[in-house]
């Protein structure tokens, strides 16, 4: 339910619109804050966890752009992605997550598990289609099996529902900046005051994590990170809207 009361909300915003832009941030409107903040575990980097889930329609279209955002902030950040508990359904695809992850094998076949079930149309919704998943990926079956089933990804798996209540998560994409402020690309729609596209959305989304990067730099007393980011998805957004 919780996936389609976030549906029904962007889908009210997709719309044929200007490019959208959010310049100026406000609390209670593009972005809250946290009733109870957690400890950031970045040093002197910030820390951007995404709640996403691979079900999730939104944070397929939305990985790509997200992807290029965390390219661009490079140093600035240190970037961790949590997959939601929302139904024992997805169970499958939390661990498959957290084996590729295990395996350091994340960065090779994240965008792959969203491919096989968004184009593909793969539901990944029991052991034995994640398994046929990872082999046909080129993973070594007994070793993909051993650590699908290990302890330690059971632990993750707990530490990430244990997040996921945390920071109140009730759907997905959002993203926690620093333990402390929470947005996302509907709360981000809800303010923009005209009909835009998804893209578009998802641009002004990370407009927004730009700017929430920058003020918790500046509250631990480093600069500022380049607007690069903020460009670069503003013109992804207008690109999408031409094609």
């Amino acid at each position: 339910m919780r996936l389609f009361r976030q549906l029904f909300l962007i889908m009210g915003f997709v719309a044929a619109g200007a490019s959208a832009s959010v310049t100026a941030p406000q609390l209670g409107a593009e972005y809250q804050v946290l009733a109870r903040p957690q400890p950031a575990e970045a040093g002197k980097k910030v820390e951007v966890i995404e709640f996403f889930g691979y079900f999730c329609p939104h944070c397929n279209i939305l990985d790509p752009m997200l992807t290029q955002w965390v390219k661009k902030q490079g140093d600035n950040i240190v970037f961790k992605r949590i997959h939601v508990d929302f139904s024992e359904s997805t169970l499958p695809q939390q661990k498959l997550f957290a084996t590729l992850e295990a395996m350091g094998k994340l960065e090779e076949l994240h965008s792959k598990v969203f491919y096989a079930m968004h184009v593909e149309r793969k539901r990944l919704g029991s052991d034995a289609e994640v398994l046929d998943f990872a082999v046909k990926n080129g993973l070594d079956k007994q070793k993909f099996q051993d650590t699908y089933n290990s302890f330690s990804v059971r632990s993750k798996l707990g530490r990430s529902k244990q997040l996921q209540e945390t920071f109140n998560i009730t759907g997905v994409p959002t993203f926690a900046v620093e333990g402390r402020y929470i947005t996302s690309p509907s709360i981000v729609g809800v303010t923009m005051g005209h009909p835009v596209t998804e893209p578009e959305q998802n641009a002004a989304s990370l407009q927004v994590m730009d700017w929430l990067v920058a003020k918790v730099q500046k509250e631990k007393g480093g600069a500022a990170p380049a607007p690069a980011a903020a460009a670069a998805s503003t013109s992804a957004a207008a690109s999408a809207k031409k094609k």
